[in-house]
C-alpha cells in the first residue's frame, strides 16, 4: 500500500475540518487512487477462488470518506480510514464479504456478514443448524484458527426464537454478527507483498464465506 495513503489519514486525524480537506484535496484524491488500484488488484484475484462475488470494481467496494452526522455527537465531517467490501453487489450488499481496513494504528482484514437485518440473521442462524458440524469445522480448521482466533462479537443472552433451547450448540446461534478479523501494524501494511498476503488470508476466509452465502442465496 503506497505511504501516501498513511500520510494523509495522519493529516487527517489532526485536521478532520473542511478547510483543511478542501485545501488538500489533491492529497486525499492521490490516497484514495492508490486504496483504488489496490483493491482493483485484489478483486480479480479474489474471484480466482470466489467467482460468486461477480463482476465488480473498487468504486462499487470502496466507502465514502465523508460521515453522516446528522445524529452523531461527533461532528468530524471525515472518517480517518480506507475501508472496501468486496461481496456480490460491492459495498452494500447484504450477503457475507470480505473487508480491509486502512487506519493508522488500526488496520485490519476482516470478513462475514456484519449484523445482518432480521431474516437475513434467520437464515444464517437456520443452516447454522442445519449443518452445525460443517460449520464447526470451518471454524476449528487449523489455518482459519490461526489467521482469526474465535469469532467474537454481540450475543443474545438467551437462545434465538424459533430455535430449541437444548440444541446442543446453542451458543453458535446466539450471535448476532458473524464476522472474523486479523488485526495488522502500519508497516505491514505497506510493505511490498501485502498484496499476496491479503489475498491469503482472504482464501482462508472463503469457506466461512462461502457457509454464510448459502444461506442467503436468494439475495
Amino acid at each position: 500500500m503506497d505511504k501516501i495513503v498513511f500520510e494523509f489519514l495522519h493529516e487527517l486525524i489532526e485536521n478532520n475540518n473542511r478547510d483543511w480537506f478542501n485545501e488538500h484535496r489533491k492529497m486525499y484524491e492521490s490516497a484514495r487512487n492508490a486504496v483504488e488500484q489496490f483493491v482493483d488488484h485484489l478483486i480479480p484475484n479474489i474471484q480466482s477462488f470466489d467467482p460468486g462475488i461477480g463482476t465488480l470494481t473498487a468504486k462499487q467496494c470502496m466507502f465514502r470518506i465523508f460521515r453522516d452526522v446528522r445524529f452523531s455527537k461527533d461532528k468530524t465531517p471525515y472518517k480517518a480510514y480506507f475501508g472496501a467490501f468486496i461481496a456480490p453487489g460491492g459495498r452494500k450488499s447484504e450477503k457475507a464479504g470480505y473487508y480491509l481496513h486502512l487506519a493508522p494504528d488500526g488496520c485490519f482484514i476482516g470478513g462475514g456478514s456484519h449484523n445482518p437485518r432480521g431474516e437475513n440473521l434467520k437464515k444464517i442462524r437456520s443452516e447454522i443448524y442445519y449443518n452445525a458440524d460443517e460449520y464447526k469445522k470451518i471454524l476449528a480448521k487449523k489455518g482459519f484458527k490461526e489467521a482469526f482466533g474465535e469469532i467474537t462479537g454481540e450475543k443474545l443472552i438467551r437462545p434465538p426464537i424459533g430455535f430449541p433451547k437444548d440444541f446442543a450448540d446453542i451458543k453458535l446461534l446466539k450471535f448476532k454478527t458473524f464476522t472474523v478479523f486479523q488485526s495488522i501494524s502500519d508497516a505491514q501494511a505497506q510493505q511490498a507483498d501485502f498484496d499476496k498476503y491479503v489475498i491469503g488470508v482472504f482464501k482462508k476466509m472463503n469457506p466461512f464465506i462461502e457457509f454464510l452465502n448459502r444461506s442467503l442465496m436468494e439475495l
